[in-house]
């Protein structure tokens, strides 16, 4: 890669430090050149995203079917739709045409992939017996699990991921973590918005304000950990207190990568491999939760740290 290219290259991800190996590796690289390529052709960012969700949703439908071959298929698709989402972000960076609508619109674009996918594991298991017990099919029993998995268990985790990511970004760079929102404020921009003409943002920003709320009730200390420092220092946050967050957050981005979609997917993948669906439910209530409510504490635990040095220099 040539020296612009390199350059452009790196403009066009977040940070090193919260990027996921498989995504440096693959995704980022190959995402840029299909950036490029969109961006030569005039195509906005949000288009992309479009795609990304109607490619994941194909994948979703591949995998309710009972065939091998339609399984590798969905597989194909969800790395396309996965390839769509790094580059969405990508073109909206190397264009300057990043927007509140296409922030809402990629979170967005996960969660329906996974709405079918959660579907068709339930569909593929319903008449199934139970490993553990084989004279019992799964029944309605999947269905709950499924949905329990799909709308707490990974919504939540996925939240969080993504809330550590921007408060990452923000105390390395306040331009840089500009998706680092708070409820308030979206409140406000709901208030200040007029339904006239602005039906389908007011809907998108209804459930973006619950969308951050929930971000906000998971993580209580950090929430006051900001009070604290905005009480002190208003915008400004030492360079010293920076280094120090800094330093205790990035060990922990390892654990929002895993809590995001390449590990979701390898598991998945060996799923449909063993033909058993169920694992990958087990695989997200038990190990990937485990790793969340641990990170989590991290992560508040440092926060509760740096409030007491806050304070205390009062």
């Amino acid at each position: 890669m040539k020296e612009a290219d390199k350059k452009n290259y790196e403009a066009s991800i977040k940070s090193q430090d919260t990027e996921e190996f498989i995504d440096l590796w693959f995704y980022r690289p190959l995402g840029y050149h299909c950036a490029l390529f969109f961006r030569n052709r005039g195509i906005h960012p949000n288009i992309v995203t479009i795609l990304s969700i109607i490619l994941g949703v194909a994948a979703g439908i591949c995998f309710a079917q009972e065939s091998l071959r339609w399984n590798m298929a969905g597989i194909l698709l969800l790395m396309w739709a996965n390839l769509y989402d790094s580059t969405d972000g990508q073109l909206a960076r190397i264009t300057g045409q990043k927007t509140r609508w296409g922030r809402i619109l990629d979170g967005f674009a996960g969660d329906v992939w996974f709405f079918f996918i959660y579907a068709a594991i339930a569909i593929r298991t319903t008449f199934q017996p139970i490993p553990f017990a084989p004279e019992y099919q799964w029944g309605v029993f999947i269905w709950i699990l499924c949905s329990f998995a799909g709308f707490w268990v990974h919504g939540s985790q996925c939240q969080l991921a993504d809330y550590y990511r921007n408060i990452h970004l923000y105390f390395m760079n306040a331009a840089n973590g500009n998706e680092f929102h708070n409820s308030i404020n979206e409140k406000e921009n709901f208030a200040a918005t007029p339904w006239r003409g602005n039906f389908c943002w007011k809907i998108f920003l209804y459930f973006y304000i619950s969308y951050t709320e929930n971000q906000e009730r998971m993580t209580p200390c950090f929430q006051q950990m900001m009070a604290s420092i905005k009480k002190r220092f208003g915008n400004n946050i030492p360079e010293g207190l920076r280094r120090e967050f800094l330093q205790g957050s990035k060990p922990l981005m390892k654990y929002t990568n895993i809590l995001t979609f390449n590990s979701r997917f390898v598991a998945l993948w060996l799923s449909m491999l063993l033909g058993e669906l169920w694992l990958y439910l087990f695989f997200e209530l038990i190990i990937l939760m485990g790793i969340f409510l641990y990170m989590r504490h991290c992560h508040e635990k440092l926060c509760r740290t740096i409030t007491k040095k806050t304070e205390g220099n009062e």
